[in-house]
């Protein structure tokens, strides 16, 4: 299911993860040729992002919202 992304934060091995607008979370990495994200490196490119969706699995699984 696409869920908008609303926010950031960064986990403890300073990882960046979307928050989306479900409760959900999602690991956004740039890990080149796996995942090519270059936005996610920038405060500029992750804040043009909010708003785009993602595919949230845990929706589809019926999973419990994320909590930090």
């Amino acid at each position: 299911m696409k869920q908008s992304i609303v926010g950031y934060h960064q986990d403890e091995e300073h990882h960046w993860v979307a928050e989306l607008g479900c409760g959900h979370f999602q690991h956004v990495r740039h890990q080149p040729p796996w995942f090519n994200r270059p936005w996610v490196i920038t405060g500029e490119g992750r804040a043009a992002m909010l708003g785009h969706t993602l595919e949230c699995k845990k929706c589809d699984e019926g999973a419990p919202k994320d909590h930090m």
